[in-house]
């Protein structure tokens, strides 16, 4: 009878045996499935966070490149800016210079000026005549007269003209009254000497062409004499106005 004690006992130890080590092997097996499915989650937690960090690097360099585009083109425009203002400048310092020249050429044909300069001198004298047989008047020096001489100087390049020491302007007014002429309200008496500062050749050239102003002059009976190469001076318009003459 004690036999089957000893058989029973050991089989109810070999049942807990075996009880506890499946406990232990499904506490195992929950244990690392558990820590798999962990792992597993985490991974993709991990390269999810990943590919979008890389998205986010991707668009903010797309962004930084079109930002590095834009303002390659704007230095563009500025550097285009910049040489246009320059160009410009240059323009305009040529375009002063030239304003300048033509300003002092303008003040000085209106005798807003004092002049110096070589030139020419042009003498016209009545010609000899006898009252009782001829008509003084077709020997005597008229405005015509100093009119076409006047304006065959300018033509010729005159840069001031003069008549018995008077400055002429674009508005002068030439009278004749018997021997003598009155200039802008200012008698002058025969000879009248009439001065122009410019080139003294082309000056003299123009006056003694053939049948120019010196020959038509001569026909009218009027002596001429032409005095080139002379340094003359003449004073400003406004100051001859102020003084009277």
């Amino acid at each position: 009878m004690k036999m089957p004690k000893n058989n029973e006992r050991k089989s109810i130890s070999k049942s807990i045996i075996f009880s506890l080590v499946f406990l232990v092997l499904g506490f195992i097996m929950a244990y690392s499935y558990s820590l798999s499915n962990q792992r597993e989650a985490e991974s993709d937690f991990t390269g999810a966070s990943f590919f979008e960090q890389k998205e986010q690097y991707r668009k903010e360099l797309i962004e930084q490149q079109e930002r590095n585009k834009e303002l390659r083109d704007e230095l563009g425009d500025k550097q285009k800016a910049v040489q246009e203002f320059e160009r410009s400048v240059v323009d305009g310092e040529e375009n002063y210079t030239e304003y300048a020249r033509e300003a002092e050429e303008l003040r000085r044909f209106l005798g807003l000026v004092p002049v110096e300069g070589q030139g020419l001198k042009v003498t016209l004298e009545d010609g000899d005549y006898t009252a009782d047989h001829v008509n003084p008047n077709d020997y005597i020096v008229h405005e015509s007269h100093v009119f076409q001489v006047i304006n065959e100087l300018y033509i010729s390049g005159a840069e001031a003209v003069a008549v018995n020491g008077q400055r002429i302007h674009g508005n002068s007014h030439i009278v004749c009254t018997g021997p003598v002429i009155t200039v802008d309200g200012i008698q002058h008496p025969a000879p009248f000497t009439i001065e122009a500062i410019g080139d003294p050749e082309v000056l003299a050239a123009s006056m003694q062409l053939s049948g120019g102003v010196q020959d038509q002059l001569v026909n009218d009976n009027i002596i001429v004499t032409l005095d080139s190469g002379q340094a003359i001076r003449m004073p400003a318009l406004l100051s001859e106005l102020d003084t009277g003459g």
